[in-house]
């Protein structure tokens, strides 16, 4: 019996040895045929590690899973793994060789059709194949007959496309399918989905988000439907009508229903569809515009059958609904959603809800709701969660709501609750989540109310009025809690003699932007005792004292340590042990200084995002940030002194994909191998001290395909720019203030850039006529030497919101066209040598809210259609791109959910609750150059927004200034000087109530300075200096009573103060009182036009005097004669003897 087992032992190992695979990878050919994948799936920054060498193990590569024993391959993950704009036909028979292929992803890879689709056949094992958005036109690659049936697909994905009606009978042979999935397709009208009765295993189908009327064409309405077997039905995002219920009930199976945004209306009696739907779970008729759900009579616990979850979110909106109806109708389900409503009850302390509700958990965030609505929940005795997020709610009663002692999860988030909270909150005792956030709730110390409620975790106190951080002494005893937010709160100094040890330990601690108005702040003292801290932030709290790395110390397990935005001096000190799970630091706006350490790198092994930004740290850049063991890395060192250049270890970095160094001592010439990063998005090098050229990269080896922004501006960067960029995707590139010089490339007209800033260079020759880019939106080429005209420049840039050609050489008239860029918000053609009159055409571009036209050559006349623009804040001149850099799921909150598997958690994801981060990253700020008050200012951010001015300065402009200017009432800046206008100012120019500068100088003004203008109360800078303007100056009063003598000097008959002049005093003839009527005032003074006339008139009749009494009297004819005749010889002896 041994011999006989030690035989059987003996045999099992030989066929171990000789007999089981002997491979440590994948198979050699299954490795070629991936491989030959990768001229297909060519996007270059994946798949970079599928390469072309014997022995590699291909289970190891990206997007590759094998089988654990076997190691054939089993799945293969290629999604949005082909260049981008690329279409094409993908041929099947390259997947052959993966004979065990169970699922394959090809979502995101621009394949119109399959070629020898007949070789799926040979794909036995394939059950799951995705092929969304890939624009997909027709399904006729499955109308094999022979091929359908030996297909074993059970998940279809084909959302995203482009497929049409009578592509669904092209699937009626995949029999074995489970899940369908046509959302987002070109479906319409009526569609025969009897087509699919052949597909009798079929749980899933998705139909969504296509036109669909009807579910039967008229022709096949007879055939009766045959999906017995499917459980899940979406609808939603269509075109159904209520006709739609009836049709419903061939699916006798269904579990689950979403017709939500569609177009039902009117009454729906429930009862009915749930008769025909018996087995139904779960229904969703959200967002469509039903005014009642037929109450149901029977309330027996039966009587919505099997139904648990109901989602009616923004179907009631007219305020014809009753709340109280809708609950109790639906009080035999578990789940109910209601958010997004309008709902007209009056609640009184009667209306309370029947006790026998099953309702767990009730969803009401964002409805429009009564302030006594709480006192009626007392009935709701399952209630186990309660969202009332955003209602409007302004007083909570403490009747109702107190008596629901199974409430786990509450939530009265973002509503405008005040005064202290009410003590009887501490009666829920079952609470483990509650959100009080965005109110005005006050406290000062510890709450009696919170401090009762010991089975709470979570807790989000956020943008309220406590006092922090005392009120965290209401959570001293909390042993299981594991979040605290306290962000946005009033910060006060903790009592030196008062100290509390908590005994929780947080997960989750958010105490950033609190208020204060102390100096000296420091963090909170319990801090000290947290030693499990998974994610803290205290930012912009203004904290002082030397850095504290004792946080990270204590905390082995920190995956998110946010301090930016405080006062931390002194040296950047790590802890002394690694911390692998660190994923984000941020000490960005501190007063850190000193070298920053090498061992940072040892410390966060798999460090994702670090900003040092806006300190003072010097030094070179570490070297070894290029080599972190992490899959993407976002790294921000702005602002601080760095010198050195980029390490060639970081620009040759695989992960990095955000890199900002502005406003460093950087020096050097610039790694051309950091734009052949395969994954770099975004780069930041500018305002550093960087020289040469732009390097020159071959892009046959370096595929800089992924970078969307760069930015390389203020710094000593010469020659011509490099062909290579035009062959990138850029969406913002900036060059600025360098020394660069050559003509415009023609490659731009076919760039798809959304803001180009070549400003400050030496660029010349003329703009490409070709320049229609319809994606660009800011274009600067300020301070170039280009020229020519604006033909056809950009005729057809429809996007543009910003136009800067100031301090150029153009010349010509501004063409007609300019009233095409309708979108155009600020226009700048300073200092060029353009003439003519103004166009128009201007006034036809309502979005306008800054021109600058000034030191040209235009002539003519102030166009009185000005008057008809808005100048209206526009975000979009001042908007930049934000990058969202989304941190989801790094941080380990498992151990706060474990044994949390109470009701409110499941509704309520991790990002609800703020545990996601999400960074938010600026692309290249949008700014301008733009005179006012006197001085050139730059004009960025929210100040662009609202800022709306007209320039017209040094040019040849004639004519009186229009009275309709005065219409402009949003205009901060008007700038008419230094031109040739006549007339008066108009007294309409009292209606411009926003004006913060008006200079008018250097013109030939007349007549007196409307006393109107004092009631311009914003005015800081006003100007009518060398004009010819008359009278007294208005009263010193408001603004007029800051402006000195300079405002007012070289007009020779203006008196009063501040002019060193008494009006009673001037020798000028009375001049009359200002009129009130909106008719201009007259002067009492000869203006230069009368006075030249008179001059000329008086001389021609002094003249002809003289001649008529020479004629008439011979004697003194004589005499006259006689002094001419003298006086001529005298000048000739006086010649001869001095000069000759």
């Amino acid at each position: 019996m041994e011999a006989k087992s030690l035989w059987v032992l003996l045999a099992t190992l030989l066929f171990i040895i000789q007999g089981w695979p002997q491979t440590e990878g994948c198979l050699e050919h299954e490795r070629i045929a991936l491989f030959q994948l990768k001229s297909f799936f060519n996007h270059p920054a994946y798949l970079k590690d599928w390469v072309d060498v014997k022995g590699s193990n291909c289970c190891q590569w990206e997007g590759v899973k094998c089988n654990i024993t076997s190691k054939r391959v089993i799945g293969l993950d290629l999604d949005s793994t082909r260049k981008q704009h690329s279409h094409g036909y993908l041929n099947v028979s390259l997947f052959l060789p993966f004979e065990k292929l169970k699922s394959l992803d090809l979502s995101s890879n621009g394949i119109v059709g399959l070629v020898n689709n007949q070789e799926l056949k040979s794909l036995k094992n394939l059950k799951t194949l995705d092929l969304s958005f890939n624009g997909m036109r027709s399904l006729r690659q499955f109308q094999d007959e022979k091929l359908q049936p030996v297909m074993n697909l059970e998940v279809l994905n084909l959302d995203g496309n482009s497929l049409k009606n009578n592509d669904l009978i092209y699937l009626q042979g995949l029999s074995n399918l489970k899940s369908l999935i046509i959302s987002q397709n070109g479906l319409e009208g009526s569609i025969d989905i009897t087509v699919l009765n052949n597909l009798t295993k079929l749980k899933q189908l998705d139909l969504s988000s296509n036109k669909i009327e009807n579910l039967q064409s008229s022709h096949d309405g007879e055939r009766p439907l045959n999906l017995t077997n499917l459980e899940e039905l979406t609808l939603n995002s269509n075109s159904f009508t209520n006709s739609l219920l009836a049709q419903l009930s061939g699916f006798s199976n269904l579990k689950s229903l979403d017709i939500g945004y569609n177009q039902l209306k009117g009454s729906i009696n429930i009862k009915e569809l749930l008769d025909a739907l018996s087995n139904l779970e779960e229904l969703d008729i959200s967002e469509n515009e039903v005014k009642e759900i037929v109450p149901i009579k029977n309330k027996d616990n039966g009587s919505l059958g099997k139904l648990k979850v109901a989602r009616l979110n923004s179907v009631f909106t007219d305020g014809t609904a009753s709340l109280i109806q809708l609950l109790e109708t639906f009080s035999s389900v578990n789940t109910l959603y209601l958010s997004e409503n309008y709902f007209n009850d009056t609640f009184s302390t009667q209306d309370q809800l029947h006790g026998s509700s099953k309702i767990e958990e009730l969803v009401l965030d964002y409805s429009s709701l009564n302030n006594n609505i709480l006192q009626s929940f007392g009935g709701l005795a399952s209630l186990k969660a309660l969202y009332l997020g955003s209602c409007g709610l302004s007083t909570l009663h403490t009747q109702g709501w107190c008596d629901l002692r199974k409430l786990e999860t509450l939530d009265l988030s973002e509503n405008s609750l005040g005064g202290a909270l009410p003590s009887c909150l501490a009666n829920l005792s079952s609470l483990r989540y509650l959100d009080i956030s965005g109110n005005q709730f006050i406290g000062k110390g510890a709450s009696p109310a919170l401090a009762n409620l010991t089975s709470l975790r979570f807790m989000f106190l956020s943008r309220n009025l406590f006092e922090v951080p005392s009120i965290f002494m209401s959570f001293a005893n909390h042993l299981h809690l594991k979040v605290l937010f306290g962000d946005q709160n009033k910060l006060v100094r903790e009592p030196t003699i008062q100290t509390w040890v908590p005994k929780f330990q947080l997960k989750a601690f958010l105490f950033s932007n609190c208020t204060t108005k102390e100096l000296h702040i420091e963090i909170p003292k319990f801090l000290y005792y947290q030693n499990d801290l998974s994610m803290v932030d205290l930012s912009y709290n203004n904290f002082v004292g030397k850095f504290p790395f004792w946080l990270l110390e204590n905390n082995t397990r920190m995956g998110a340590f946010l301090m930016k935005g405080n006062s931390f001096m002194g040296h950047l000190n790590l802890p002394s042990h690694p911390k692998p799970k660190m994923s984000i630091v941020v000490i960005s706006g501190n007063k850190l200084e000193g070298p920053i350490l090498a061992s940072i790198c040892s410390i966060f092994p798999q460090l994702k995002g670090l900003n040092l930004s806006d300190n003072f740290f010097q030094g070179n850049i570490p070297p070894c940030l290029g080599s972190l063991n992490t899959t993407y890395l976002i790294l921000d060192l702005s602002h601080n002194h760095l010198s050195g250049g980029i390490p060639e270890m970081l620009a040759q970095s695989d992960s990095l994909e955000l890199l900002r160094l502005s406003n460093n001592d950087l020096s050097g010439k610039i790694a051309p191998t950091i734009f052949c990063s395969p994954s770099l998005q975004l780069l930041y090098l500018d305002g550093n001290k960087f020289d040469g050229n732009i390097p020159d990269i071959d892009i046959s080896t370096c595929h800089p395909y992924s970078l969307t922004d760069m930015d390389l501006s203020n710094n000593n960067l010469s020659g011509e720019l490099p062909r290579w960029i035009w062959n990138m995707s850029l969406n913002a590139l900036a060059v600025s203030n360098n020394q660069l010089k050559g003509l415009i490339p023609k490659e731009l007209c076919h760039f798809y850039l959304g803001i180009l800033d070549l400003s400050k260079n030496n660029f010349f020759g003329p703009i490409p006529s070709c320049f229609n880019a319809h994606s660009l939106r800011h274009l600067h080429l300020s301070k170039n030497r280009l020229s020519g005209t604006l033909t056809n420049a950009f005729f057809n840039s429809s996007s543009l919101v910003t136009l800067d050609l100031s301090e150029n050489q153009l010349t010509g008239e501004i063409p007609y066209w300019i009233g095409n860029l309708s979108t155009l918000s600020v226009l700048l053609l300073k200092a060029n040598y353009f003439i003519g009159e103004i166009p128009i055409e201007i006034c036809k571009l309502y979005s306008l809210s800054i021109i600058d036209l000034s030191q040209n050559k235009f002539s003519g006349l102030i166009p009185s259609c000005l008057s008809r623009l808005t100048l209206e804040p526009n975000d979009k001149k001042s908007s930049t791109i934000l990058y969202a850099l989304d941190f989801d799921g790094i941080l380990d909150f498992g151990g706060i959910l474990e044994g949390a598997n109470y009701i409110g958690m499941k509704r309520r994801d991790l990002t609800d609750s703020g545990f996601d981060l999400h960074f938010f990253i600026e692309s290249l700020e949008e700014k301008v150059d733009y005179t006012t008050k006197g001085a050139s200012r730059t004009i960025k951010g929210n100040i662009l927004e609202y800022m709306s001015g007209i320039d017209l300065s040094c040019n040849r402009l004639t004519g009186e200034i229009p009275r309709e200017i005065g219409n402009l009432s949003e205009i901060r800046s008007l700038n008419l000087s230094h031109n040739n206008l006549t007339g008066h100012i108009p007294s309409t120019f009292s209606k411009l109530k926003q004006i913060e500068s008006l200079d008018l100088s250097h013109n030939n003004l007349i007549g007196r300075i409307p006393v109107q203008l004092t009631e311009l109360y914003a005015l800081a800078v006003f100007n009518v200096s060398y004009n010819n303007l008359s009278g007294s100056i208005p009263s010193p009063k408001a603004q007029f009573g800051t402006f000195d003598e300079s405002s007012y000097v070289a007009n020779p008959f203006l008196c009063g103060s501040p002019l060193h002049k008494n009006c009673s005093d001037l020798d000028s003839p009375p001049t009359a009182a200002p009129k009130s009527s909106n008719e201009e005032e007259e002067s009492g003074l000869m203006d230069k036009y009368v006075f030249w006339v008179t001059f000329f008139v008086s001389y021609v009749i002094v003249l002809l005097v003289i001649v008529l009494i020479l004629y008439i009297n011979p004697y003194w004819r004589q005499a006259w004669f006689s002094f001419v005749e003298h006086c001529i010889k005298t000048c000739q002896y006086f010649i001869e003897d001095n000069l000759l």
